[in-house]
């Protein structure tokens, strides 16, 4: 079948491209650029790539045109291939349709470390002979690509986002992901170009809950209150789990973590279940918020896959993680320089821990771009002081949607002024060009430096390296 995807060179398309491919079917693409990495690997995987939005993409009659959500409804390309009477579908509903018809889903679903848990949780089945499938929304370091076809009946597993299908489907692309074993790891309001209120993104979640069936399972993270509400409309086995430093209200955790030391790079945690202590683990993946992913990827692959715990557990030192969490970009002039992806206050607070447990000496530098739909605003205006109080140091970018009104845009200077009162370094940029020479004025060796936005921040991470290199003489 010839398939044609409208915006392929997007993470998720892209890697449905890849799948599709691998299923034996002639695949095309078109998107306005096909810049590094997807561009060369879909090119590497046979992906025909063509220039758009162009109708005369489609001359060749596909019989499949899969719209991603990047397509708005006057994209000419999408608006061409239904005036043609050409058969469309979503990237959610293409899966659904040819992935998991005869699959059970094991999604991972919540607002914060989406990505990293689905490819833990890939890496922990996979290494124990499942041979799952996947589609990861991000690059996992572990595999050579971000989506695997798996051996058929075997589990798939997919990070569950919750942002609508395509311009002509509005839902949430999780419910279309025959969810059999779901890892809910928190609720907090996001996307508020889609859910202008927590009710409307709460109801997101409930319906991907009502989803699963009486014989699947639900790994929810009790700490968060919206997560314990939600787990009560689950008609399923509910497994919850948490840190035993964690506030989890009236849910008493079946499977709980206590933290221990960081030892030569790993983060050493107790793994409880049942009030019973079960084994020492260590994880390369740093932080509280990253103990919490493995934790629930464990039980997911142990209560939902049925794999057995020891073997399991000795597969977590060789998780891998993801490109763009908590990546060691490089070391330059001694200071060490991460990307992360995080921009919501929460996951830039749990970047920030994470990384000063992985480096209790030198300072802590952050430098952030607020991007995304819901950081561009001031929804969470009140939250990113606090969230950026565990650096030493913060260098924040102006806004990355200057469309957005003046009243309602996230005020920068506001966030320095308060993180000064704190007795903390901050500053605001006039652009994102001028961060790494910033950054390279506060960094000294021993010093760590996390760059953290949801695009592409200008450019600036080759920048910071070079800044912070020294000159030979």
């Amino acid at each position: 079948m010839h398939i044609h995807l409208i915006g392929v060179c997007g993470t998720g398309m892209g890697a449905l491209a890849g799948l599709l491919r691998d299923a034996g079917h002639d695949v095309s693409g078109s998107d306005r650029a096909f810049y590094p990495p997807m561009g060369p690997a879909l090119e590497a995987w046979g992906v025909r790539t063509l220039p758009g939005w162009d109708p005369a993409n489609l001359d060749s009659a596909p019989d499949l045109v899969v719209v991603g959500n990047v397509c708005r409804k006057d994209n000419p390309e999408a608006v061409a291939a239904i005036e043609r009477g050409l058969r469309c579908a979503s990237f959610p509903g293409t899966l659904n349709e040819l992935f998991l018809q005869d699959r059970p889903g094991y999604v991972v679903a919540g607002t914060h470390g989406k990505t990293t848990t689905t490819a833990i949780l890939a890496q922990l089945l996979h290494a124990n002979g499942a041979d799952p499938g996947f589609l990861i929304g991000g690059v996992p370091r572990g595999f050579d690509r971000a989506a695997r076809l798996g051996r058929a009946g075997a589990p798939f597993v997919i990070e569950g986002d919750e942002y609508d299908s395509a311009y002509f489907e509005k839902s949430p692309k999780f419910w279309q992901y025959n969810p059999r074993v779901v890892i809910l790891t928190s609720v907090e309001h996001d996307h508020v170009d889609i859910y202008p209120d927590l009710a409307s993104y709460r109801a997101a979640f409930e319906g991907l809950i009502a989803r699963i069936p009486e014989d699947g399972l639900l790994v929810a993270y009790a700490g968060d209150p919206e997560v314990r509400a939600l787990a009560k409309q689950a008609r399923c086995p509910v497994r919850f789990y948490a840190l035993g430093s964690d506030d989890c209200g009236d849910v008493a955790p079946m499977y709980a973590a206590a933290l221990a030391s960081v030892e030569a790079g790993a983060q050493a945690f107790d793994l409880f279940g049942g009030g019973s202590f079960l084994s020492r683990v260590y994880s390369p993946l740093s932080g509280a918020h990253n103990a919490r992913n493995v934790l629930a990827a464990v039980i997911a692959a142990v209560e939902g896959a049925g794999l057995p715990l020891g073997p399991v557990l000795e597969t977590v030192p060789q998780l891998a993680g993801v490109k763009r969490r908590q990546e060691l970009l490089g070391v330059a002039g001694g200071v060490y320089v991460y990307e992360d992806f995080a921009h919501h206050p929460t996951a830039v607070r749990e970047t920030l821990r994470g990384l000063r447990s992985l480096h209790p000496r030198g300072r802590l530098i952050a430098a952030f771009e607020p991007r995304s739909a819901t950081a561009s605003r001031r929804m969470h205006q009140d939250e990113y002081p606090a969230a950026f109080m565990p650096a030493d140091v913060s260098v924040i970018a102006p806004v990355g949607r200057p469309e957005i009104p003046a009243d309602q845009r996230l005020d920068v200077e506001a966030i320095v002024a308060q993180l000064r009162q704190a007795g903390r370094v901050a500053e605001a940029t006039p652009d994102t060009a001028s961060v790494a020479t910033r950054v390279a004025a506060h960094a000294e060796p021993g010093d760590v430096v996390v760059l953290m936005s949801n695009g592409d921040f200008g450019g600036v991470y080759d920048d910071v390296l070079v800044a912070l290199t020294p000159v030979s003489r």
